[in-house]
């Protein structure tokens, strides 16, 4: 069971939202799939779950194109939309009863079912309330429950733990994990935590191209990819030290503090030493930040101003 998306392509007028990409995920991979708002991630998901049409280019499923068998390929695939559509008025088990029906489940075997989401994604305590009285947080498990509800063998999940707090977040990450066995897992988040604690390989995708494909480990061990993290006595302006000789770009990481990714083999610590002596503004930590998913998504992402 594979998910083999092949030269597609978005337009909406001029603009593209998607540009001729492809890629394939086999089953039991779960791949995060990464970009920033815009890059065409939701755009993705939507033609591969056939919520969407695109312009040119192919989805398959289980070798179906998503095209031309939109109900074949519905019935072998969950999916979890960025904005959870729930009905607010049903309850819990009311609401999770109607999407098995949707799905040719019926009788004892749907009963069983909703009985076995409930307790999977940790609804027990809140299956007989509406689901306009759930937290942010209890509404991602019933989305993600009736993702699940018809076992499909294909699991399209968009931002999947937005809303969730450190206890939660946890479950649904050793949740994904146990129920991608035997599935094919296309999620997208932007949490990098949650990506290097469930995920081995990485597709990274920037206005509408793929710019990077390929394992969690290979893709943070490549590249020059370490940030100096500076911390200065006093707030300085992100300006003026993205200014400074051998900076390729910046970031704020505390009032005081600021991530400095340098140009591939520059050494920027004696233009930071020149330029706090300068501005009369003490240093207070000085170090080289390991390699992190973060970092490699800062440089892959990056806006280089065209």
């Amino acid at each position: 069971m594979s998910l083999v998306v092949n030269e597609l392509t978005k337009v909406y007028g001029a603009q593209y939202a998607l540009n001729a990409i492809s890629f394939t995920v086999n089953e039991g991979e779960i791949v995060a799939f990464l970009g920033p708002n815009g890059a065409g991630k939701s755009t993705t998901m939507k033609i591969t779950t056939g919520f969407l049409a695109a312009t040119s280019g192919t989805v398959l499923v289980n070798g179906m194109d998503v095209a031309n068998r939109p109900m074949d390929v519905k019935r072998i695939t969950g999916y979890l939309p960025e904005h959870n559509p729930l009905y607010p008025d049903m309850y819990v088990h009311e609401y999770l009863a109607f999407t098995g029906g949707l799905y040719g489940l019926s009788g004892k075997k749907l009963k069983t079912r909703v009985g076995e989401m409930v307790d999977m994604c940790g609804l027990s305590a809140e299956q007989n309330k509406k689901i306009e009285a759930l937290s942010k947080g209890y509404r991602q498990r019933v989305g993600l429950a009736q993702a699940l509800l018809h076992n499909p063998k294909v699991l399209i999940l968009d931002e999947p733990t937005s809303g969730l707090d450190p206890n939660q977040l946890a479950e649904i990450r050793k949740l994904i994990k146990e129920v991608s066995k035997d599935k094919t897992v296309l999620f997208s988040t932007h949490i990098m935590q949650e990506v290097q604690a469930i995920c081995d390989r990485v597709i990274v995708i920037n206005k509408g191209t793929i710019v990077a494909d390929a394992r969690l480990a290979e893709l943070v061990g490549k590249g020059e990819s370490r940030m100096l993290i500076v911390e200065f006595e006093k707030p300085v302006a992100l300006t003026e030290v993205e200014k400074l000789p051998g900076v390729m770009h910046a970031r704020p990481m505390g009032e005081t503090v600021i991530g400095i990714m340098p140009v591939p083999g520059a050494d920027v610590r004696p233009a930071v030493f020149k330029f706090s002596a300068e501005q009369g503004n003490s240093l207070v930590g000085l170090r080289w930040d390991e390699n992190s998913l973060e970092n490699v998504f800062a440089e892959l992402t990056r806006d280089n101003g065209h």
